[in-house]
């Protein structure tokens, strides 16, 4: 992989992973459309160091957010930041017990199956419609909101299914604040991405040393700086309900994958 693959990886990866499209979806229309020439060992350590960065950014833009809720958490007290904290662990139930239980069978989904990533893209077209026709409340999230929050968390680990976009979705649909959904989202996803990451590097899968490390430097950077941008950026367009442009984007671009997987078959 040269460098400008890894920039547009990068980029691809910092956007798509906080706007409501799917970033595991366009990593996989972008691995099929550029060609990915890294060895398996070496791919995973390049998603890792890419998931690595948009997390990084996550805990940039709500560093205030989480200082708080750790000053909160060391008080030993059942206060909002503790009460925060335990629905944020809810949350990540479903996708632990189906990363572990089933992590075979989705790594299977991935690798250019770009028929199935199209058609998830438009189930999450689906909700992000829903989504946007909810009423604005001032409602936080519950621990039950937190566990259902979770499931579609879960199943967003199906490529082209949109985290952030599944999370918020059912979030707001449950009746959330928009803006508190947002918040929960993004932040749900920071432990399990760094658990992921301590998985995988002492799982042995990944290889250090063949790959160069300018590009998985030019890709971190690159992932970073647009996370930055399109996390800042969607919590806006969320209290804005504007997610059914990204409605559309999902079911042109589902369509053009589905066409694209059926003329090259």
């Amino acid at each position: 992989m040269d460098l400008l693959e890894a920039i547009i990886l990068g980029i691809i990866q910092g956007l798509t992973e906080f706007l409501p499209v799917s970033s595991s979806g366009h990593l996989e229309i972008g691995k099929a459309i550029l060609g990915d020439n890294f060895e398996p060992k070496e791919s995973l350590l390049f998603t890792v160091v890419l998931h690595f960065a948009t997390a990084l950014s996550t805990i940039v833009v709500f560093r205030k957010d989480i200082w708080s809720i750790l000053q909160g958490i060391l008080k030993f007290e059942w206060n909002d930041d503790m009460q925060f904290a335990a629905k944020i662990a809810l949350s990540m139930i479903p996708a632990v017990v189906i990363g572990l239980l089933f992590e075979e069978e989705l790594e299977s989904l991935f690798g250019n199956n770009i028929l199935f990533v199209g058609c998830m893209l438009l189930v999450t077209a689906v909700l992000l419609f829903l989504a946007d026709k909810a009423k604005d409340t001032d409602k936080k999230v519950t621990f039950s909101n937190a566990f259902i929050i979770g499931i579609s968390q879960a199943i967003a680990m199906l490529p082209g299914i949109s985290r952030s976009g599944a999370t918020i979705s059912t979030s707001v649909i449950l009746g959330n604040d928009k803006s508190k959904a947002a918040r929960f989202s993004f932040l749900m996803v920071v432990p399990l991405i760094l658990g992921k990451m301590a998985k995988d590097a002492l799982s042995g899968d990944i290889s250090y040393e063949s790959s160069g490390s300018l590009p998985l430097l030019v890709g971190f950077i690159a992932a970073f700086v647009s996370g930055l941008f399109a996390c800042t950026w969607m919590i806006k367009l969320v209290k804005k309900s504007k997610l059914t442009y990204f409605a559309i984007y999902c079911v042109v671009v589902g369509l053009i994958a589905i066409i694209f997987s059926l003329y090259n078959n």
